[in-house]
């Protein structure tokens, strides 16, 4: 059954499924038809977001288990709502002391009936499985490891032991075990287990094997066949070893009425693969089309000469977007990544130690070769038949001009057909084809999402999660065309604007948006308060911004906002080698600065573009709410909601008072409601054009079937720039044939036909955005 709109909670310790079930009448009334539920099967003690899954048969007792589950579905069930599950398959805790499946093979090696769950390359690890857990090399830590009860404690921490070993001397116990005890640094380079990201915390699952698939889905797939659950968000499907076979087997164990999205992050135009058996996307590719509307491609770019002037950065550490990419994706694929290039490059040199004709490739040139073909895909991951358009021959003439010696950069066509799966059937040709294709979603996500997103900073409302900062703006004509391929291929898919991963709420976005329409004032405003002493010129700009979208001083929010950011930069400090002095110049920063009196200053700014901030939150809203697919609001989001990067987005749900974005919102999901035929169906989006003077001010669409019109959407954008052009005088709107009323308050009444066009400045008379219903005697 596809969901008419869904509502994200983060189902948390402090916000376990009884408070959820406390909130289901308001959010019943609201208009939403399924409660998102973040993940709920037993994860690691205290977690606020579940990633971390360390059983997958139980629900988590911290939320209030199983019999808490059915009671919220139960609760909902009779408020007309159903339940939708965000599943994690590809990863779980590498917490032996909370995962038994780990534990399992900690104790028994290669023998645990567990072992086969977790991609471990024992040959690397000498018949061991590193476990970089230490917080000091292990000869620091020998003096402070006993045995007792039967396990190991070291480092806070305990293990289990290999049996027969628990009477030996501490250093022949430990080289006895099937694991490696190993300082937490070793992780970067001698890692021998698949890991989400570069997150060691997080091991990989093989649920491409039946048997794991079965073990790790059977407690969500009976919550599914016992009507729990109608619904399945798919987390990182990219990290699977055969995503499309995955998908095919939770479709076909799942069932047809079951709805399911995969959080398939998209780049630029790049398609959904479309054998995929899923309803679509989570909706990032949507977010950046929404935001994208509201940016003003000739503001954004004045915006990033002034940022070049003010921060003047290098052009590969923020000053342009190509470069300051691409010497990310180098920095991860050398660095964070290099345990994985390391098992890809043997890999590769077991292919060629049996194949004469490439023999004589030398293990470095193997290694470049990696390298330098994993930062030239331009997508997060290659898929099927289409791999040969993202792995192009022109990407491995690029990637041969590394190599100082020609003959030596033949090694870049072996790794290509290597990661395109022709040289042969043998298992390293499918390890290979495999690991290549997951560590190219890990580089891309490291590197885009988590390093350059932060250097490159002129409008940081466009560096989210499947955004194009280099590129932020989106004509009207590029989001109608869009909306024709989801009305067409994927009508189901969702869609979002604010999620627990996005940097800043959809409001702070839109609120940031603006300066693109202003640049000259956003110069001026930081000439006025240039007074408070920043570390560097990028981290106050972007610390400055960051203050603009959030609105208030929220010191205590906006300075870990800040300081994670400079982290993540991994410019002048890092999660893992931090500069103290360094960071605390960013505190300081924030407290004189943004968080301080100077906000005084930006406030007035932010008064003044009020208005303009009041078109682009209402218009985002209401284009993510009638387009085509099903809207996923994240919790808070139907009325004002200021949040930054997590965990400031993850808080536990509260609800607030109802504001003009609750009117709206209750407005369209009553809308989606009522006429499912024309929001849950192909084929009913068409876009509408003004015309006039100001008519590319004017984004417009009506949803209707059979060639009926039954709901028209206007939004209103570049507001500030339309301002300063005069208004909408002159300019009208063509609505389809009949009479149309307002759908919000339902106060007004407009004639629709071509002999009637419909004056702009009265359709947006009420607000900058309009929700028209086809009058039922029409």
């Amino acid at each position: 059954m596809t969901p008419i709109a869904t509502y994200r909670l983060q189902i948390q310790p402090e916000y376990p499924f009884s408070a959820a079930a406390d909130a289901v009448p308001a959010l019943a009334s609201l208009g939403v038809s399924h409660l998102h539920l973040s993940p709920v099967l037993e994860a690691v003690p205290g977690s606020t977001h579940g990633y971390d899954v360390t059983d997958h048969s139980r629900i988590r007792e911290e939320l209030g288990g199983e019999a808490g589950l059915r009671a919220l579905a139960a609760t909902a069930r009779a408020h007309g709502l159903g339940l939708v599950l965000d599943l994690v398959p590809n990863h779980m805790a590498a917490s032996p002391v909370h995962n038994h499946a780990l534990r399992s093979v900690l104790r028994d090696g290669p023998d645990s009936p567990y072992a086969r769950w977790f991609d471990i390359d024992w040959a690397a690890g000498g018949g061991r499985l590193l476990l970089p857990v230490l917080g000091a090399p292990v000869g620091e830590e020998l003096a402070g490891m006993r045995v007792a009860d039967g396990v190991l404690h070291a480092g806070g921490q305990h293990f289990p032991l290999r049996p027969g070993t628990e009477e030996l001397p501490l250093p022949a116990l430990l080289d006895a075990q099937h694991y490696r005890l190993a300082w937490w640094r070793l992780a970067r380079t001698e890692l021998n287990y698949r890991r989400f990201f570069t997150i060691s915390d997080l091991i990989g699952v093989r649920v491409e094997d039946p048997e794991v698939f079965a073990a790790t889905h059977a407690k969500i797939l009976e919550l599914v066949r016992d009507g729990v659950v109608q619904g399945l968000r798919i987390d990182h499907p990219d990290g699977l070893a055969e995503p499309e076979a995955y998908l095919r087997e939770l479709k076909r164990t799942a069932g047809g009425d079951c709805w399911i999205v995969v959080e398939k992050i998209l780049t630029g135009e790049e398609p959904l693969p479309s054998s995929w058996p899923v309803a679509g996307t989570t909706g990032y590719d949507a977010l950046r089309r929404i935001d994208g509307v509201f940016v003003d491609p000739v503001g954004a770019e004045e915006l990033t000469g002034h940022y070049r002037r003010f921060a003047a950065p290098a052009p590969d550490e923020g000053g342009d977007w190509g470069p300051t990419a691409r010497r990310a994706a180098y920095e991860v694929v050398e660095r964070e990544l290099a345990a994985e290039v390391a098992f890809l490059t043997r890999t590769a040199a077991l292919v060629c130690a049996a194949d004469p004709a490439r023999r004589d490739h030398a293990p470095w040139a193997l290694e470049r070769a990696v390298r330098e073909l994993l930062v030239r895909v331009p997508v997060y991951r290659p898929y099927g038949p289409g791999a040969e358009d993202v792995l192009t021959e022109r990407a491995a003439e690029e990637a041969k001009t590394a190599f100082t010696v020609p003959e030596e950069a033949a090694a870049v066509d072996t790794v290509r057909e290597l990661a395109l799966g022709r040289l042969g059937a043998g298992p390293a040709q499918a390890a290979f084809l495999t690991r290549f294709a997951q560590t190219s979603s890990a580089l891309r996500a490291k590197s885009v999402e988590d390093k350059a997103f932060y250097r490159y900073t002129p409008l940081i409302s466009a560096n989210e999660v499947g955004g194009e900062p280099g590129e932020p703006a989106v004509s009207p004509e590029a989001f109608h065309a869009y909306c024709a391929r989801l009305d067409r291929d994927w009508p189901a898919t969702g869609t979002v604007l604010s999620t627990h991963d996005t940097k800043r709420s959809a409001d702070v976005r839109a609120r940031i948006a603006v300066l693109s329409e202003c640049p000259q004032r956003w110069a001026k405003l930081l000439d006025d308060v240039g007074q408070a002493p920043s570390p560097d010129p990028q981290t106050a700009w972007s610390a400055w911004q960051t203050a603009l979208g959030l609105g208030a001083p929220y010191t205590d929010r906006l300075a870990p906002a800040v300081l994670k950011a400079v982290r993540e930069a991994a410019l002048r400090t890092t999660w893992t080698e931090a500069d103290p002095a360094y960071e605390q110049a960013v505190l300081d920063f924030v407290e004189v600065g943004p968080g301080g009196p100077p906000l005084y200053t930006v406030s007035l700014l932010a008064r003044e573009l009020d208005p303009y901030v009041r078109a682009n939150t209402l218009g985002a809203a209401l284009l993510h709410l009638t387009m085509p697919g099903v809207p996923d609001l994240y919790q808070g989001t139907e009325r004002e909601y200021l949040a930054l990067v997590d965990p400031d987005n993850r808080r536990p749900y509260a609800p607030g008072p109802d504001d003009e974005k609750t009117a709206l919102t209750r407005a369209a999901l009553r809308l989606r409601r009522e006429l499912p035929e024309v929001f849950g169906r192909p084929g009913t989006y068409t876009p509408l054009a003004a015309s006039g003077p100001a008519a590319g001010h004017c984004l417009a669409y009506s949803r209707g079937t059979g060639g009926r019109a039954e709901t028209v959407t206007a939004v209103t954008r570049l507001s500030l720039r339309l301002a300063e052009g005069g208004g909408w005088a002159g300019t009208a709107l063509v609505l389809p044939e009949g009479r149309w009323y307002d759908a919000v308050d339902g106060g007004r009444e407009f004639t629709g036909g071509a002999g009637a066009p419909v004056d702009l400045a009265e359709l947006f008379a009420a607000r900058p955005v309009a929700l028209l219903r086809r009058h039922p005697d029409a």
